[in-house]
């Protein structure tokens, strides 16, 4: 990581809170921006709320009224982006595109929380056509809520294996990390 942000990447992500806060500590040296983009437990909040700087995988209001109340007011707003799950997978986390406008609204309204944008991980494919129809199904649901006035900038789709189908439907943030560090090794 030390070599990447002397390569110039300043943003890093992570997607479980204990080894994102050991890393936030260890490297806080080289003024990294934090991203939270894995699923986050209600009693987990409050690492997060406080190391990082957003939060790309909120997908119900508890997490986000959580995160506001525990942010501390000293920081500048958590920047948060709402997790959708536009494949309708029973083991992907998101909020179903049916309650999106609703958990947005709510979201936007919490102090110290900035809401930004959407998220999406769709099911694994490499169906080019299949990744690009769910990206886009993303793009016109941001485009739906910056029409009934939520000011949203941020598409945060595309990983390693499919991040050309994200960029080519409008995706602002992907998450590479495979392609830049490898593979990650699950085991302890």
């Amino acid at each position: 990581m030390r070599e990447a942000a002397a390569a110039g990447q300043h943003a890093f992500g992570e997607n479980y809170v204990q080894e994102g806060v050991a890393k936030v500590e260890a490297l806080a040296d080289l003024g990294l921006e934090w991203h939270f983009i894995g699923p986050l437990q209600s009693n987990k909040t409050r690492p997060v709320a406080n190391s990082f700087a957003w939060v790309h995988s909120i997908d119900r209001l508890k997490i986000a009224q959580r995160l506001s109340e525990q942010r501390d007011v000293f920081l500048p707003p958590l920047q948060v982006c709402i997790q959708v799950n536009v494949s309708g997978e029973e083991s992907k986390s998101g909020v179903s595109p049916a309650e999106l406008p609703e958990l947005a609204r709510s979201v936007a309204a919490l102090p110290r929380l900035k809401l930004r944008g959407l998220m999406t991980i769709p099911e694994p494919t490499s169906d080019v056509a299949l990744q690009r129809e769910r990206f886009a199904t993303l793009r016109r649901l941001m485009a739906q809520l910056r029409a009934d006035g939520l000011d949203l900038d941020t598409l945060s789709m595309g990983m390693s294996d499919d991040l050309e189908a994200a960029i080519a439907e409008g995706s602002t943030m992907v998450r590479v990390g495979t392609a830049i560090f490898g593979s990650r090794n699950y085991t302890n």
